[in-house]
């Protein structure tokens, strides 16, 4: 079910409208979010129901006997195993064909033969998300930082929660789970500035990120034939797709929460006003980048270790980040990259104007999005090699739509930043003392979401 369907449109009253009538009754008001949301995955495919049901029950199981466990030795063997299992889950789902194709092909370089048998499954929605969550817990149970929880509908809650369920924010524990165990009660204000950040991330997604897209997708089709200033546009404008789809989602999800008396993390903040590379990765997928700080970086030494050892982590963080994203060599090399930018910037201690470093820096991260864009490495280096060998040119049909929404969204954020979305009026700001203009501002973004939203409608993380 997607966010920006009629389904959800229907689904979302009527479960709001539920929930709160059960307002006294904390275990029903979970029951329903786990219903709701067990029905909003399945939406899809109800198959993909029992994978997300194993890890929440492992995961809730392997707590509690961690905590029964006498010895440390035992506690490590229980945690070993369940992220063993549930990163073997997502590897067989995800990874197994990529993998199995790759070893055959290094296999056929030194004359050997091979027919390996493929997993044909369809790649559950999510999946990496909900994963990753799911270790969040374990992981944290197992240095003793949580105490694992034995109210097993409000931990289904958790992990299943939908509207962050199948592009996060990655929540930790100890952050969302407290959320379930306790009783909410409805905060008109939190309600109403959570529909004005969906309404902010339906207008970034279905007018900015789809319009983006087909123009992005037209290109990438035959970008051989573009004359070198269409492919940077075209670069240029699937840097805000994918931030318009992806941040798009989070601010809807985040939205949507609010509705239910549920806090999520913020999980963009303005990237593209970033000062250098790593006020960039500060500002993008902030969940998850904290949860390999917290349970890859940090682990490996992080920041503290001679500094080749530092550099060391922040490549292997980043391989790992890239990797997350797809089986893919690109999401990999996508990786590596950020990663040897951030080595770079820490070793040279390169330091910039801050017009200046917006500039280079949002230079280098498009450069790299050509990389998570392209299908292979070769079609990456040729989008560039095109770019060089031709760089003249006109513009495409249909471009000025796009470029158009892209200077609104930059405008606006640009207006209102520092605020969590531009819709979040400060109670001294002029707009919070005239209701007719803030009513203007509704009506004019919900008339452009009708009247010029793009034609694609999945949003691109899911695939993730």
């Amino acid at each position: 079910m997607l966010f920006n369907s009629i389904e959800f449109l229907i689904f979302l009253p009527v479960v709001f409208v539920a929930y709160w009538l059960l307002h006294r009754r904390l275990l029903c008001q979970n029951l329903l979010v786990v219903a709701a949301s067990y029905l909003f995955y399945g939406w899809w495919d109800w198959r993909c129901l029992g994978l997300l049901a194993l890890t929440s029950a492992c995961s809730y199981g392997s707590a509690l006997a961690m905590d029964c466990c006498r010895t440390n030795r035992a506690r490590h063997a229980v945690c070993a195993i369940n992220v063993a299992l549930n990163l073997g889950i997502l590897a067989v789902f995800k990874y197994f064909n990529f993998f199995a194709n790759e070893l055959a092909r290094v296999l056929g370089f030194v004359g050997f033969t091979s027919d390996w048998a493929t997993v044909n499954v369809v790649l559950p929605v999510g999946i990496s998300f909900y994963t990753f969550q799911a270790l969040s817990y374990t992981i944290d149970v197992y240095r003793r930082q949580l105490t694992p929880t034995r109210d097993v509908v409000a931990f289904f809650a958790y992990i299943s929660f939908f509207p962050q369920l199948v592009a996060g924010p990655i929540e930790r524990a100890g952050a969302l789970l407290p959320q379930f165990v306790r009783k909410r009660r409805f905060d008109y204000a939190q309600a109403v500035d959570g529909l004005r950040q969906m309404l902010w991330g339906l207008f970034k997604k279905m007018v900015v990120a789809d319009n983006c897209a087909t123009l992005v997708n037209q290109v990438w089709i035959h970008y051989q034939h573009h004359s070198g200033v269409m492919l940077v546009v075209a670069a240029v404008l699937f840097a805000f797709q994918i931030y318009g789809d992806f941040s798009g989602y989070s601010d809807i999800a985040v939205g949507c929460a609010r509705l239910f008396g549920i806090r999520l993390t913020r999980n963009f903040s303005q990237p593209y006003f970033a000062a250098d590379v790593r006020d960039f990765w500060r500002r993008w997928h902030i969940s998850l980048m904290r949860w390999f700080t917290h349970y890859v970086y940090i682990p490996l030494g992080g920041s503290r270790c001679p500094g080749w050892v530092a550099v060391r982590n922040i490549l292997v963080v980043f391989a790992l980040s890239g990797l997350w994203h797809g089986a893919n060599w690109t999401f990999v090399a996508w990786g590596v990259y950020h990663g040897v930018l951030l080595a770079v910037w820490r070793l040279a201690g390169v330091k910039l104007s801050q017009g200046l470093g917006r500039l280079l820096t949002f230079a280098v991260v498009t450069l790299g999005w050509v990389l998570f864009r392209a299908p292979t490495i070769g079609d990456a280096a040729g989008f560039v090699g095109c770019v060089v060998a031709n760089p003249w040119g006109g513009l495409a049909a249909g471009a000025t739509l796009p470029l158009v929404s892209v200077a609104v969204l930059l405008l606006a954020e640009w207006l209102t930043r520092g605020r969590e979305h531009p819709l979040q009026f400060a109670p001294s700001s002029w707009l919070a003392h005239h209701a007719t203009l803030r009513w203007c501002c509704y009506a004019t973004l919900a008339v452009a979401i009708c009247l010029l939203a793009g034609t694609q409608s999945q949003f691109i993380y899911f695939q993730f």
